[in-house]
């Protein structure tokens, strides 16, 4: 004789019963009169036979959801997060307020007491850090700038921003108080080997994250330039070499390479772009059609696995991928 839970004609009654009705499995056990591990049974079924079909709908829109995981595969990313485009934007530049609150998010989510946090610098992360995210829940772990920075335009600064993260999610910080540029190499070295600086310089090696942004070519729009940390004709120079991006002050090309800007590179005191591939959360915050090509060379760099950014600049970036399968 044919089991009871075999029946498909009961496994469809049980799963309408249970899904569309949204009767308890102990009610449809005293209307079938049978047991629970019966029901349970019935459902599993239910779910293998097809009657029943699950569906899981990203709440950003399920082309988000697709846009991430293309990006991911593409990167070898740990996670990308695509928000909607600013209505305040123009497609030029990035509106923070989604992006900050999404990588506050993200944050919030990943970080665990006793972590080490590099902190960047930028016009980027000084609106993360003012947007808005309910009650953070306090992370007792330590912001490290990764980048130095004295002088005008204190808010965009690492150490200022270091201690904004600190503040908003009640940890401590530590301070670089250091030129971001210097003008000869082997001073650099001798200066991070001073007392006063070398624990910020040494806790690069423990850092479990890195928060940056990513700068562009585009001089009317560059942190480093407005702060005075390279002239218009040295970037058109950069430029004219290649260069798309900078983390950190420090400038690759759209492959990722910095070979040709080591020169300028060498002398940032900071984590160096090589070294910063050795931490184990890269999270780059960027977002705009201004910044596709800088995203892009980073990522093909490998200076970030967690990417954060706006549908804009994700579309473009996807545009370039399906362009190099094409060809």
């Amino acid at each position: 004789m044919k089991k009871l839970v075999d029946d498909p004609r009961l496994i469809y009654k049980c799963c309408d019963l249970y899904y569309r009705q949204e009767k308890s499995q102990q009610e449809i056990c005293d209307i079938f009169g049978v047991s629970r591990p019966s029901v349970s049974r019935m459902l599993k079924s239910g779910r293998e036979l097809g009657i029943v079909r699950i569906e899981i709908v990203n709440p950003d829109a399920t082309a988000y959801g697709q846009l991430e995981r293309q990006l991911e595969e593409a990167f070898s990313l740990k996670e990308a997060i695509v928000v909607c485009d600013s209505p305040a934007q123009s497609g030029a530049e990035v509106g923070c307020s989604a992006l900050g609150s999404a990588a506050l998010s993200y944050l919030a989510r990943v970080l665990h007491n006793g972590d080490y946090v590099g902190i960047s610098m930028g016009w980027t992360l000084l609106q993360t850090i003012k947007a808005e995210c309910g009650n953070l829940e306090p992370v007792h772990c330590t912001f490290v700038p990764l980048v130095g920075g004295i002088g005008e335009g204190s808010e965009t600064h690492a150490n200022f921003l270091t201690g904004e993260f600190a503040r908003r999610f009640g940890g401590e910080r530590l301070q670089l108080y250091s030129p971001a540029i210097f003008t000869d190499p082997a001073v650099l070295a001798g200066f991070r080997k001073e007392r006063a600086v070398r624990p910020v310089f040494d806790l690069y090696d423990r850092l479990e994250a890195a928060v940056f942004g990513i700068g562009t070519l585009d001089s009317s729009r560059s942190t480093a330039v407005r702060l005075n940390y390279v002239d218009i004709h040295t970037l058109e120079a950069f430029s004219a070499a290649g260069a798309v991006g900078d983390i950190s002050l420090q400038y690759f090309d759209q492959d990722g390479q910095t070979a040709p800007y080591e020169s300028y590179n060498e002398r940032v005191a900071g984590l160096q772009l090589q070294d910063l591939k050795h931490v184990p959360r890269r999270i780059a915050i960027a977002g705009g059609r201004s910044k596709i090509k800088a995203v892009l060379g980073a990522l093909r760099g490998g200076f970030i696995n967690v990417l954060i950014t706006d549908e804009s600049c994700a579309r473009g970036i996807a545009a370039f991928i399906h362009e190099e399968e094409e060809q």
